[in-house]
């Protein structure tokens, strides 16, 4: 399925309710859908033809995303570039994909005049606004190819979008997309989460991930998205009550900040229906500081290779029958979703007994294609037939889905696994602690030991000791760091994950220079 059914599919409801608002001005589905078979021809007369890779460089911004409805239209396939990158990384993934088009806002023009020159394949760019000597603007280009017939396409293979993997711990890879992965992303989405009338979605995280994917199931009920150009969490509160949103999306850490901003328990909150988190675990603690005082949180479990709907928890999960919140539940990424078949396996690719650890893997329609131009690592990622994860868990006796590790994170220590999220969960129940990341350094007596990095919260103060303690008391003097340190902020990509490898790699420079004459 063409990613331009779904704005297709909310035209048809009604095509003058608005469909993408930005500062308080709105543009209807008619008016997107006219824009959209505007960019499809614009493309097909700048020599794109169905298959190709066009690349939007935007930050959060109406137009910027009406583009992708266009791309699909056309039958290319859209391939989103995060702006917070830095400038070599996209150019890593713009010649990763075979990018032929670029489409950007004209403050990352400087980005693109560098890396444009290194990039043979990229032959047309388009400067959202008024053009240069360097590439036409917007307008001058759609108005070129006003008389143009149609250019309605099928994609060839179906693929729809091409999504960096990040490469936070190597060189990226192209997840490939299929338009029945992000229909059966979609589907799941509105079978396993409340949504009653007509929605109204809030995206303040950038929609070149996980709220820009969550925006089709929203378009396809004829939804308004209401688009936040840059992160200002006193803004987004402001936002839900003006609007009276009923959906949006937020990493934990971000959620963090919400719980902590002064305007937060003042502000109406009560046309909220669902607030998903996911992206990265989050502390129990927080979330059930987050049920009490926001409402109906709902968690979702993905990964840019089956796309945000491997496990989901909706709002009512997260509470008993009797209305009081299940406490044992909060630790988990829900249950299994539909359409989705997940197992845990061991290395030999056997279930594990229920209960026991292994690796998360699942099979169904939602899981990619595979990686763009890479059989090795597409053939890694699907042996015995499930794709493999590369996360630790296990299915608890109501079905619920717990994630304890990445594969690549487990501590070893004095002959024990250690799982760092289990670790990580202990330390933030600590009410003077904001964030944390657990990993493993090298020690002569214990293999690896357990170190915490902790971010506070705002104007706390804490002894490492006494939070070691802290931690003993609740999971054990094995699993309990052996080493803390206080760090005024976590590194993080440019989506917000706590980057562990930055953290191993300061120990790293340490030790080195610790041991230089």
């Amino acid at each position: 399925m063409s990613l331009y059914f779904y704005l297709e599919k909310g035209a048809s409801l009604d095509p003058g309710a608005p469909c993408l608002t930005l500062d308080g001005n709105s543009l209807s589905y008619g008016q997107v859908v006219e824009f959209a078979q505007a960019v499809a021809r614009a493309l097909r007369r700048s020599g794109v033809r169905p298959g190709d890779k066009v690349g939007i460089l935007s930050a959060n911004d109406p137009t910027a995303f009406s583009c992708v409805f266009g791309i699909a239209r056309a039958g290319a396939v859209w391939c989103p570039i995060n702006p917070r990158n830095a400038a070599g990384e996209n150019a890593e993934l713009l010649d990763l994909f075979d990018c032929s088009t670029l489409i950007f806002q004209p403050g990352f023009e400087d980005l693109v005049r560098r890396i444009a020159p290194k990039l043979p394949k990229l032959t047309t760019l388009v400067r959202l606004g008024e053009g240069d000597d360097f590439a036409p603007g917007f307008p001058d280009w759609l108005d070129a190819a006003r008389d143009d017939p149609s250019a309605e396409a099928d994609q060839p293979g179906d693929i729809a979008a091409l999504v960096g993997t990040g490469g936070t711990t190597g060189r990226p890879k192209g997840v490939m997309l299929t338009g029945r992965n992000l229909e059966a992303m979609s589907a799941i989405t509105l079978m396993s989460y409340p949504f009653d009338g007509r929605p109204v979605y809030l995206a303040l995280a950038p929609l070149t991930h996980a709220a820009g994917v969550l925006c089709f199931p929203i378009l396809a009920r004829g939804g308004e998205v209401v688009i936040m150009a840059k992160p200002d969490v006193g803004r987004f509160l402001e936002l839900i009550e003006r609007h009276r949103v009923t959906h949006t999306f937020l990493p934990p850490t971000l959620i963090y900040m919400v719980l902590g901003h002064e305007a937060l328990d003042r502000t109406d909150l009560s046309s909220l229906q669902c607030f998903w988190y996911g992206a990265a675990p989050m502390s129990t603690a927080r979330l059930t500081e987050a049920l009490d005082r926001i409402g109906p949180m709902a968690q979702l479990f993905g990964q840019s290779e089956a796309p945000m709907m491997i496990s989901t928890m909706s709002p009512a999960d997260h509470r008993r029958p009797d209305g009081t919140v299940h406490t044992g539940r909060l630790a988990s990424a829900g249950r299994p979703s539909p359409l989705v078949t997940v197992a845990i396996l061991d290395e030999d690719g056997r279930p594990v007994p229920q209960g026991d650890r292994g690796e998360i893997c699942v099979r169904g329609s939602l899981v990619m294609a595979g990686y763009y131009r890479n059989p090795e690592a597409t053939a890694e990622a699907s042996a015995h037939g499930w794709h493999h994860t590369g996360d630790i868990g296990f299915l608890d006796d109501e079905g619920f889905l717990h994630i304890v590790d990445r594969a690549k994170d487990m501590v070893i220590t004095g002959g024990f696994n250690v799982y760092s999220a289990e670790v990580e969960q202990a330390v933030m129940a600590h009410d003077a602690v904001r964030d944390c990341a657990v990993i493993g350094l090298p020690d002569d007596k214990w293999g690896e030991r357990v170190t915490a990095v902790v971010q506070l919260q705002p104007g706390r103060e804490l002894d490492t000791g006494e939070l070691i303690a802290f931690v003993k008391d609740r999971i054990g003097s094995v699993k309990a760091p052996k080493q803390i340190e206080i760090w005024p902020e976590l590194p993080r990509s440019t989506v917000g994950k706590v980057l562990k490898a930055d953290i191993r790699s300061t120990f790293t420079e340490r030790s080195k220079e610790a041991v230089r004459p």
